[in-house]
């Protein structure tokens, strides 16, 4: 045998042991586990044997260790909750606009508003129609989202805050109905189910496109930079309006120069009310059953508190922003006037419309027979 054999089968003898001391050490520290092997291989003796014990080592350190199960049917099930835009993963079901509005009231309206307008800091789900474009865009459901199987799984997996998963497969297809009546995506009558999801088209379904900016854009930016022609001094020639952020040439802080005070709001004259009418009882009890859709923010009668929004009682025929325990918004403090039945129903029709600026995010009673019923029942709680 030459040298250089001799050579080489002891540099792979010693590569050898090393490897087998290393499967042995591995297999100590794992053979504590219940039902583990425990293997210790026998060092061997010369070259050869060496490699065979490797071949041998590393075969049986492939073999399972008897660890763990195969996962079953259900639990991976419960995990694999997931839904495509064309509909894969939906369960079988359905639900109308009629039940999701009673099983939104019941989960969902706390935080999101019996509208799905939002109470607080909440999310709107409605609401935002032709606002992307804007500085301060309102994303919502009907807005922004491209796809309803998005909105789906979302409901599905995560709500209601605290209790999810508890909804069953027809309850969220109600929901989810519900939330696009309340975006005015579809009529009071639409059913939704496994079969027709997929095929309804988000009205922002084109919005998204491929971000391919790493190699139109970015490039770009990244060039050296000039370092020629540099201006020779820096001027300030021009002065913040916020105090004490602009400095002056020596180094002091500028002083902006107050605003102007805006004029003040002369509140228009308001002629006498005359004589109220007589209630109408069958109307008053329809918009008491309307009103329902704004108790999430508001509330009649003796022991009525403010919400979100002021207590109600009393409103009609009352001045604007009249009550002194409630922060109103600017924009209702300087509308002024009076609630009466002309101002009411503009308002409750179109509040953001109708009064610009305003801090209610409800979007509005659709119905003008709804907006009757609820002044008429908000004049029997005077």
């Amino acid at each position: 045998m030459s040298k250089s054999l001799e050579l080489l089968l002891g540099t792979a003898g010693g590569i050898a042991l090393m490897l087998v001391v290393a499967v042995n050490f591995a297999d100590r520290n794992v053979a504590g586990f219940p039902g583990a092997p425990h293997r210790v291989a026998a060092l061997p003796t010369s070259s050869g044997a060496m490699i065979g014990a490797v071949q041998a080592a590393t075969a049986e350190a492939d073999a399972p260790l008897g660890l763990g199960r195969a996962a079953l049917p259900e639990e991976v099930a419960a995990w694999d909750l997931d839904v495509s835009p064309d509909g894969t993963g939906l369960p079988e079901g359905s639900g109308d606009v009629w039940t999701g509005e009673a099983v939104f009231e019941e989960n969902c309206a706390v935080c999101h508003g019996s509208f799905a307008e939002g109470v607080d800091n909440w999310p709107k789900l409605a609401g935002g129609g032709g606002t992307l474009a804007d500085q301060d865009p309102l994303k919502t459901v009907g807005s922004y989202w491209p796809y309803l199987s998005t909105v789906w799984d979302y409901v599905h997996r995560s709500m209601p805050f605290g209790n999810a998963q508890s909804l069953s497969p027809d309850d969220v297809y109600a929901i989810v109905a519900y939330i696009l009546y309340s975006n005015d995506l579809v009529d009071d009558d639409f059913e939704l189910s496994d079969k027709t999801l997929a095929g309804f088209e988000m009205p922002n379904a084109g919005g998204f496109v491929t971000d391919d900016r790493a190699t139109t854009e970015y490039p770009q930016w990244r060039r050296d930079p000039c370092m020629e022609n540099c201006k020779q001094d820096v001027r300030i020639t021009m002065k913040a309006t916020v105090l004490d952020v602009t400095p002056d040439q020596d180094g002091a802080p500028a002083v902006a120069e107050p605003a102007p005070k805006a004029p003040a709001v002369v509140a228009p004259s308001v002629a006498p009310a005359a004589a109220p009418a007589a209630i109408d009882a069958a109307l008053a009890a329809t918009g008491a059953q309307v009103f329902k859709k704004c108790k999430a923010c508001h509330q009649v009668g003796k022991d009525a508190k403010n919400r979100t929004g002021p207590v109600l009682t009393g409103i009609v025929g009352q001045a604007v922003a009249d009550r002194e325990d409630f922060k109103y918004s600017k924009a209702m403090v300087e509308h002024g006037g009076i609630w009466d039945s002309a101002s009411l129903r503009g308002f409750l029709a179109d509040p953001k419309g109708y009064m610009k600026g305003t801090k209610m995010s409800f979007a509005g009673l659709r119905k003008p027979e709804e907006i009757d019923a609820v002044i008429e029942y908000l004049r029997s709680v005077q």
